[in-house]
C-alpha cells in the first residue's frame, strides 16, 4: 500500500480565504463570524467576500451556477494552485474527481410565483406543467443537480479524469475522502481532486433542518457548551477541497507534502444511547490514532456532541480539541474535509505531529481521520 500525501488545499468561509487564514483564525481564539439578523432565530456562517474572478474567470460560467457551485469551484481552484497543477492540462486530464454535495438549491422566485399563481389557477395542473416548462433554467430541475458541481469543476478547471459525486450529508465527506485515499494507495490511480461545498444561506435548508429539531436559536456558543442549553448546530456557508496523491507521484512532479493521510474509517451506528462513543472508539482503534490534536466536526446537538467529549476524553486524553464549527460553522458534506485541511495545516506547521478528524453526522454517521507528517 502506498502512502497517500495532501499536496493542496482549497479553503473559503467565513474565517477567510486560504489555509493560512483558517489557521491564523484558529490560533487567535477570537469569536467567529457569524450572522444573527438575516434569518432570525436561525443565525449562520456567512461565506467571506470573494473575487469570483480570480478561479471562475467567465461571468457566464458565475452566472449560471448557484451560491454552493461558485463556492465549489473556487475552493477546487484554489487547491489545484497550491498543489502546482493549475496549469498542467496533461496532469488534469488524468486527475480524477471527487465530490460531496447536497441536493442542490431552489429558484425561490419561481417558487413563489407558482405557489402563489396555483391558488388562483382554474386549472392548477396545466398550471404548474405550463409554468415547470418555462420558467426553470437549463440547468435546474425542482432543484439544480447535485453532480453539476463536478460538471463545473470540470469545465472552469480542466480536470477531465473520471468523476464521482457522493450524497449522504456529512458522511459523504468522509467516504469521498476514504475512496480516494484507499484507490491511491492501492495503485488504482495516482492523484485526485476531492471535496465537497456548501452554502447555509439559503431560508429552505434552515426549514428543513429546523423541522428535524436540529438548529441552534439562541445567541452564539461554542459547540461544546450547547448541549448543556438544548443543544443544537449553525449552519456554515463554505467549500473545500483537497488535492490528494502518492508519495512517488508528488515526488516526480516536485510537489511539497503538507501531511499524509494514514487511514480514514466510517461506520453507520443506529444512535442507540451510547452508540456515538463506542463508534469512535471503534474507529480510532481501527485507525490506531494516537492524536496530539484532534479537529472535531462536532455539530452542538444534545447527546451526540456528548458521546464524542466522552470518547475523546479516552481516545485523546492529552490533545488538544478544535472544533471546526466554532471557526467555520457547520458545513454538512464539506465539513470532513475543513478538518482535514486545517489539521494538515497545523502538520506542516509543526503545530501538531498526528491528528485525528472526526465527523459525526448531525442524525447518521460517523467517520474519523488520521493524518500524520509527510
Amino acid at each position: 500500500m502506498r502512502d497517500v500525501v495532501i499536496t493542496g488545499i482549497g479553503l473559503v468561509s467565513s474565517a477567510g480565504e486560504g489555509l493560512e487564514a483558517h489557521l491564523t483564525a484558529l490560533a487567535s481564539g477570537s469569536a467567529p463570524k457569524t450572522d444573527a439578523d438575516t434569518f432570525a432565530p436561525f443565525t449562520v456562517h456567512p461565506v467571506g467576500s470573494l473575487e469570483w474572478d480570480r478561479q471562475i474567470p467567465k461571468k457566464s460560467d458565475q452566472r449560471q451556477m448557484e451560491a454552493w457551485q461558485r463556492l465549489g469551484c473556487y475552493a477546487a481552484g484554489l487547491a489545484l494552485d497550491a498543489a502546482g497543477a493549475k496549469e498542467d492540462a496533461a496532469l488534469k486530464s488524468r486527475m480524477q474527481l471527487i465530490v460531496a454535495a447536497g441536493g442542490g438549491e431552489r429558484d425561490y422566485a419561481v417558487d413563489g410565483q407558482i405557489l402563489t399563481g396555483l391558488a388562483k389557477a382554474d386549472n392548477p395542473g396545466v398550471f404548474l406543467n405550463e409554468r415547470l416548462m418555462g420558467d426553470l433554467r437549463p440547468t435546474l430541475f425542482l432543484a439544480q443537480l447535485s453532480n453539476l458541481l463536478a460538471g463545473n469543476i470540470s469545465i472552469v478547471h480542466g480536470v477531465t479524469g473520471a468523476s464521482r459525486t457522493f450524497m449522504g450529508e456529512e458522511s459523504s465527506g468522509v467516504d469521498a475522502i476514504r475512496i480516494a485515499r484507499e484507490r491511491i494507495a492501492s495503485s488504482q490511480d495516482d492523484i485526485f481532486l476531492v471535496g465537497g461545498a456548501y452554502n447555509a444561506e439559503r431560508p429552505d435548508v434552515l426549514l428543513i433542518y429546523e423541522m428535524g429539531g436540529f438548529l441552534w436559536k439562541k445567541p452564539y456558543r461554542p459547540v461544546r457548551e450547547r448541549p448543556a442549553e438544548g443543544g443544537g448546530m449553525i449552519l456554515g456557508s463554505g467549500a473545500c477541497f483537497l488535492v490528494l496523491e502518492s508519495r512517488e507521484h508528488a515526488a516526480s512532479r516536485g510537489a511539497k507534502p503538507l501531511a499524509a493521510v494514514a487511514g480514514v474509517a466510517s461506520d453507520r451506528s443506529r444512535r442507540r444511547a451510547g452508540s456515538v462513543e463506542a463508534a469512535l472508539h471503534a474507529l480510532s482503534k481501527q485507525l490506531g490514532a494516537k492524536p496530539d490534536v484532534v479537529l472535531s466536526g462536532a455539530t452542538g446537538i444534545k447527546g451526540i456532541t456528548d458521546e464524542e467529549q466522552a470518547a475523546l476524553k479516552d481516545i485523546a486524553p492529552k490533545a488538544a480539541v478544535h472544533a471546526t464549527g466554532d471557526l467555520v460553522g457547520h458545513t454538512i458534506e464539506a465539513q470532513a474535509a475543513t478538518g482535514v485541511a486545517i489539521a494538515a495545516g497545523l502538520i506542516a506547521e509543526r503545530k501538531a505531529g498526528e491528528a485525528l478528524v472526526t465527523s459525526v453526522g448531525h442524525w447518521r454517521g460517523e467517520g474519523a481521520i488520521r493524518l500524520t507528517k509527510a
